[in-house]
């Protein structure tokens, strides 16, 4: 197959994109991994990812942690900003925030494992780190800690 034909169905990369509204309209793409049968680890981190509360319309904030081991299909990672800002008006609590977005990666791209930490600055006086992944760390790939420690506040 031909780099034309893996890249032709892209909408994102190299063009001009509109940022979607909400993460049901943001479309996640993917592309071929070129390394399908090489067993390696994958990692996005979302420093300054936002969200709103559902409740008081106030905007929530994160440090996201996205580790993946790939089988046929990488993320790409435009598309993947694009979904991670759509949030940013979009009303949900921390838990289903992380686990909505886990979930979504899972789904679109069938790997072979994935993990998401998402740990939440404090509204209120309580942090909330959320954790979401699909089952045991697969043997002989070096999946490093997340390596966000928790909120120590000002200490």
């Amino acid at each position: 197959m031909s780099k034309d034909d893996i890249y032709k169905n892209l909408t994102m990369l190299g063009g001009e994109t509109v940022q979607p509204q909400s993460p049901e309209e943001a479309v996640l793409e993917r592309v071929p991994n070129p390394q399908q049968g090489t067993p390696y680890a994958i990692r996005f981190t979302a420093p300054e990812f936002t969200s709103l509360c559902p409740i008081t319309n106030q905007p929530d904030f994160a440090h996201l942690v996205i580790d993946y081991v790939p089988d046929e299909w990488l993320v790409e990672s435009k598309s993947l900003k694009l979904f991670l800002t759509s949030f940013r008006n979009h009303g949900a609590f921390h838990e289903d925030c992380t686990v909505s977005i886990g979930k979504r990666l899972v789904d679109t791209l069938k790997p072979i494992w994935l993990r998401i930490g998402g740990y939440w600055y404090p509204r209120g006086g309580i942090p909330i780190d959320v954790f979401y992944q699909t089952g045991e760390e697969p043997k002989g790939v070096w999946i490093p800690e997340q390596g966000v420690p928790t909120y120590r506040g000002r200490g």
